[in-house]
């Protein structure tokens, strides 16, 4: 104010002092050289992006929640290779047109409108209130703030923030080159590059989850994703020959459970031996044999055979991994022992021979001599005597008992058989009755 005031004295007053020009023209451009001079010019550009961003500070500041005409929009999350659908929506429509704008501000669809060539790029729905389209085989590149427009006064604008996920590649498993000895341990490493964010790996012996291992993580040149390490170091025995080693990768754009790769560890140990024999009862006269078998890493490639306490009989042949006897005799009964070798060392096993006395000739060839059998035998023969001789002792028992009761009433009757009559002879047995008391009474 005090230069406007300072500028309107002096020209006031210099206009009393100074006679009048013929012309006020070069007095007026005078004043707006002067007033240019003190208000510098500002780009038409800027002066419409300052308005612009006011309208839209002014319309997200009064409008958010309550505006009919503000866009509304959500933030979307989608891997690589996916489709992603951006829907902006108003409540009401004053016939203004909505825009989808990418992460570079340019124009993507204004209403029905294609404005930008990108055939991956598809109008999905287009009404007075709604506006929706589509990303197909999203990459890296289109993750950023999408902006919705609706060019009302003032213009209102709203964003969306898609996410794109890097899918991480299947992991590699290093460390497998070369076997291990039985009682040492393995370092394996697993490795899986391309995830956004990093993803996470899991070691499995088996069916078995090994506690957490710490994962490294690096950032990949030039791209926005990252190459994830894990070490494991696994001590070894030889039950662990052949088990499955996995490494499998946990992150959000895999879906169906995990993404893993899978090996066999590989230890080396002395063979372990067991011998088998052909049948289960060897028999006197019969072919016979006996395999050893061996298991190591490597593979035993030596089989040795002994008879502890004694040699071989010379009918025996030995065979690498078989003993075969051509005929089983009683000699041959006792302990075999077969060592077998491999590059790492050697394992011993035994086996006792018991050789059966061959079968009759009478005997059925299809009934099996065991011992359960004769003890059967034996006991029901037994039980049979048993019977026998008790039914010997009720036969004869019953046959004593009849004839001593018939013996008891001859003797009662004695001394009546020579009576005349019948009351002589009742008189003769009381007779005798009487002298049997009287001879009983004298014993007494």
């Amino acid at each position: 104010m005090n230069r406007l005031q300072h500028f309107g004295e002096s020209h006031f007053s210099r206009s009393r002092d100074v006679p009048a020009r013929p012309s006020h023209t070069a007095g007026r451009m005078r004043e707006c050289t002067r007033s240019n001079m003190a208000f510098p010019a500002i780009p038409l550009s800027a002066l419409i992006a300052l308005t612009l961003l006011t309208a839209s500070v002014q319309s997200n500041f009064v409008y958010e929640d309550e505006d009919p005409f503000q866009p509304v929009t959500s933030d979307e999350v989608v891997s690589v290779g996916g489709t992603v659908t951006l829907t902006c929506r108003v409540a009401e429509s004053d016939n203004s047109s909505l825009q989808w704008s990418n992460t570079a501000q340019q124009t993507l669809y204004f209403g029905e409108k294609r404005a930008l060539r990108d055939n991956r790029i598809q109008l999905h729905k287009s009404t007075p209130t709604e506006l929706s389209i589509t990303i197909q085989d999203v990459q890296l590149s289109d993750d950023g703030d999408y902006t919705c427009s609706i060019f009302t006064m003032p213009v209102r604008t709203a964003r969306a923030t898609v996410t794109v996920l890097g899918v991480p590649g299947k992991p590699v498993i290093s460390g497998f080159e070369d076997s291990v000895p039985e009682g040492g341990s393995v370092t394996l490493t697993c490795s899986s590059t391309g995830s956004k964010p990093p993803a996470e790996l899991h070691w499995y012996k088996g069916a078995e989850k090994l506690g957490a291992r710490p994962n490294v993580v690096e950032s990949n040149p030039n791209e926005p994703t990252y190459t994830v390490t894990s070490v494991l170091t696994l001590p070894v025995t030889r039950d662990d020959n052949n088990v499955m080693m996995a490494c499998a990768v946990y992150h959000p754009s895999i879906t169906n459970g995990d993404k893993r790769t899978e090996q066999p560890l590989s230890v080396l140990f002395s063979p372990s031996v067991t011998i088998k024999p052909e049948s289960d009862l060897p028999r006197e006269g019969e072919k016979f044999h006996l395999q050893c078998v061996g298991y190591g890493n490597p593979e035993p490639t030596n089989y040795i055979w002994e008879k502890k306490d004694g040699v071989l009989p010379p009918q025996v042949k030995a065979d690498n991994a078989l003993l075969r006897f051509e005929s089983l005799n009683k000699s041959d009964n006792g302990v075999y022992l077969c060592k077998a070798t491999n590059d790492i060392g050697s394992g011993e096993g035994s086996y006792t021979l018991l050789v059966q006395e061959a079968a009759g000739n009478d005997a059925d060839p299809t009934a099996m001599s065991t011992s359960s059998g004769v003890d059967h035998a034996v006991i029901g023969g037994v039980v049979a005597v048993i019977v026998f001789i008790m039914l010997c002792l009720l036969i004869v028992l019953g046959r004593y008992l009849i004839r001593h009761k018939g013996t008891y009433l001859t003797h009662e009757a004695k001394g009546s058989d020579d009576a005349p009559d019948a009351d002589t002879a009742i008189i003769n047995a009381e007779g005798g009755h009487s002298g049997a008391e009287d001879k009983k009474e004298y014993y007494i």
